[in-house]
């Protein structure tokens, strides 16, 4: 028995059994379909022989060992286990099923095996399929890896370019910068430079105008002196007669054309600056576009009336203290003009904006909030109280043409705001006045026309014909102004001449 199990032991058959039930197996799940049903049954042949040679030989040990144990040794092993094992392997059981059954049985598994290989041969394609689509889609994204690689490669070199291109702007904008402020410095310098220039041209003028001026006077005094040697009696002078013309002219006279064109020019810019300015301020209280530049009209119109009054009393005046001393070639009208244009900064222009407002304030045609004041548009009052009280000094004086709302359109006169109707033939309202000289037109006006303006103004008249509309005047307005020089022209004195 010893043996008998060594060789057994020695040959593993029950490795080789094992080994080549793992072997069918690998098989079987790799190539079930190229293995055919011959192999297979002869593959389970070869491992039922196997297995029979292994039971043979314990069957061999188990007759040695029960012959070993003597004549009633292990019987009761055999009777419990090795004969019941037997019967239930040798036994056979009667079949279940017909012989229809099991034909249609048989016909099934055929047509689930032919399924079977079918399904198998469509797999297989759709795998081959499949791969040749796996390969060709690995191919692709290799492509598009080198592709990304490139851009990758090209993006880093565009930022290093960039980063370098991008110090050389910022040197350049500084730079630039650099050039732009010391251009800007240059550019401050030059105008200071040019308005000290016309500062010194001005200066030149005005002494040109006295050189020639004091060469005319002494002229005259030496014409004067001449004949006061001569034998001949000299003539007396008589205050009572009436003024004549000067031989010579005086500075008035020599820089009358130059203050013409230059207060033609300011005028203009009162239009385009001033009047901006001050109808930007207005919107920010009234929102009526109308009412703002009928203010505007009305305050320039005003101005222009005080300051006309305020220049002939300021004449009046210089008349009355000059009239007491005045022995020279020129007419005492001349005379007075010629000291109130060497004598400008007298007017006393504060005083004339204070009776503006005041003028302004009860007019009947302006409706403002009373929570403000005609003090915001100051700037505007001031700056046309000193351009009219100007052009009273020319000779002939400039004024403002007579204007009155409802009147017929005149083209020479005026041009039409953006906001006209230009086929109306009446003016609804004025926005800036026209400037005369005698009946000629100097500078145009504004205004706006519109069809029915008469019917419409005088409807407006009716709705407001209170009998006095003064304004409530606020805190502001009764703040009392102070002229900035304190020479005003009520202490003129014949010292100051």
């Amino acid at each position: 028995m010893a043996d008998t199990l060594r060789r057994l032991t020695n040959t593993s058959s029950f490795s080789v059994l094992q080994a080549k039930l793992e072997s069918w197996q690998k098989e079987y799940h790799v190539s079930s379909s190229v293995i055919s049903c011959d192999q297979n049954l002869n593959k389970c042949c070869e491992l039922i022989e196997l297995t029979a040679k292994i039971q043979g030989q314990l069957f061999a040990i188990l007759n040695l060992t029960a012959a070993e144990g003597g004549q009633y040794a292990g019987v009761d092993t055999l009777k419990t286990r090795l004969l019941p094992w037997l019967g239930t392997c040798f036994s056979m059981a009667r079949p279940s099923v017909t012989n229809d059954t099991s034909l249609q049985l048989i016909q099934d598994s055929v047509e689930k095996d032919r399924m079977i290989r079918e399904l198998s041969v469509s797999h297989e394609n759709d795998m081959q399929k499949m791969e040749t689509q796996l390969c060709s889609t690995r191919i692709q994204l290799d492509s598009i890896r080198a592709e990304l690689v490139d851009a990758q490669r090209e993006l880093d070199e565009t930022k290093n370019k960039s980063a370098t291109t991008l110090l050389a702007t910022e040197d350049e904008i500084l730079q630039l910068r650099a050039d732009l402020q010391s251009a800007r410095e240059q550019e401050d310098t030059y105008k200071r430079k040019m308005e000290s220039l016309e500062e010194y041209e001005c200066q030149i003028r005005m002494l040109r105008d006295e050189v020639s001026y004091l060469s005319t006077e002494k002229a005259m005094l030496q014409q004067r002196l001449v004949r006061s040697r001569s034998p001949s009696p000299l003539p007396r002078l008589s205050h009572s007669s009436s003024p004549r013309r000067s031989e010579s002219p005086t500075r008035a006279q020599l820089t009358n054309s130059s203050r013409h064109a230059r207060l033609l020019s300011r005028f203009s810019d009162l239009y385009a600056v001033e009047r901006l300015e001050a109808q930007t301020i207005l919107r920010r209280y009234i929102d009526d576009l109308e009412m703002v530049q009928k203010i505007i009209f009305i305050a320039v119109v005003e101005s222009f009336k005080t300051a006309k009054l305020a220049y002939r009393q300021f004449k009046l005046r210089v008349r009355k203290t000059l009239s007491a001393s005045h022995y020279g070639p020129e007419s005492l009208e001349d005379a007075a003009v010629d000291y109130i244009v060497r004598n400008l900064d007298l007017y006393d222009v504060q005083a004339s904006v204070n009776d503006v407002i005041n003028a302004m304030n009860v007019n009947p045609r302006i409706s403002f909030p009373p929570e403000v004041d005609f003090v915001l548009i100051s700037t505007l009052i001031r700056e046309t109280c000193r351009v009219a009280f100007l052009m009273q000094t020319l000779d002939p004086p400039l004024d403002l043409a007579f204007a009155s709302d409802g009147e017929l359109y005149n083209d020479s006169k005026y041009r039409r705001s953006y906001d006209s109707e230009f086929t109306a033939p009446l003016v609804f309202y004025h926005v800036w006045p026209a400037l005369v000289e005698g009946n000629a037109v100097m500078v145009k006006g504004e205004a706006v026309t519109r069809r029915g303006a008469l019917w419409s103004r005088s409807r407006s008249r009716s709705r407001s014909s209170s009998p006095v509309r003064a304004r409530s005047l606020s805190p502001t307005r009764n703040l009392t102004y102070k002229s900035k020089r304190s020479l005003s022209p009520e202490r003129l004195t014949a010292s100051h001449l």
